[in-house]
């Protein structure tokens, strides 16, 4: 069985899927995908995402706010609260973007900081969004404490010095639909690197949707790529990709600690 591990349900444009999420879900549970991690990008519509999908016992939630969803300051208090619900298996998604947004740094780095501290209280890992900002992302996981909860650093794209130092944090690497893309070798290198109890997969849906569905809306049931992808890359079969890859998740996001 495969784990979408990072998917925004509440963002599909369902008009793909007859207006009806059943038929995500079904496409996923057709495709051996029996459980994802739908993710928190805005605390205002965290409710709504919570309520889209309350009826799925496989779906896991996040609560957090994205480093390019910040149009104000992040209240770590409304973030504590709206976290700490039982559905809720991890803080997030929160990090830091500075190919996108360089200038807001400092409100982002204000908020990955709130972010840590709430997960540390909840005792919940983290789910880390970081491109072109790979030494204050390890120098903040490092100042708040994040290795004390541990977490992952979803749909990576940096360097495999990163990813070392972050799993030394007891942290994961998760890989999505852009370790399938022609031009991402140096990403299939780091792919190729991460120990077997540290990788999971994911789709980011809507969004980077893998070969050979480029140009399609993304949907959970695409993972099934990227774990083709990684068997090719590391030498193994697609079931040790599946068998590892949902063995690490249920660790990190589903054990009790």
């Amino acid at each position: 069985m495969f784990i979408d591990s990072h998917c925004h349900l509440d963002r599909l444009d369902l008009s793909d899927f007859d207006n009806n999420l059943d038929n995500v879900v079904s496409a996923a549970a057709k495709a051996n995908v029996t459980q994802m991690l739908c993710v928190s990008v805005t605390l205002n519509d965290f409710t709504a995402m919570a309520e889209k999908t309350a009826k799925y016992n496989n779906v896991q939630l996040s609560c957090g706010v994205h480093p390019l969803n910040q149009e104000d300051r992040v209240d770590e208090e409304q973030l504590l609260a709206l976290a700490d619900n039982e559905r809720v298996v991890a803080v997030g998604e929160t990090g830091l973007d500075y190919f996108y947004a360089p200038e807001t740094q400092e409100v982002q780095r204000d908020a990955f900081r709130k972010h840590i501290r709430v997960a540390r209280k909840l005792n919940k890992p983290i789910i880390i969004h970081t491109r072109d900002a790979q030494e204050d992302t390890l120098t903040i996981m490092r100042e708040e404490g994040a290795e004390q909860v541990g977490g992952v650093l979803h749909c990576f794209t940096e360097s495999w010095e990163m990813a070392e130092q972050a799993i030394a944090m007891g942290f994961y690497i998760s890989f999505s639909g852009i370790v399938t893309f022609k031009n991402a070798a140096a990403l299939r290198h780091v792919a190729h690197q991460v120990p077997d109890d540290k990788f999971m997969i994911e789709t980011d849906s809507p969004y980077l949707a893998p070969v050979p569905h480029r140009g399609k809306q993304n949907q959970p049931a695409f993972v099934v790529e990227v774990a083709k992808m990684l068997a090719d890359v590391r030498g193994q079969s697609v079931e040790d990709i599946a068998r590892l890859s949902t063995e690490n998740y249920l660790r990190l996001f589903l054990s009790t600690k």
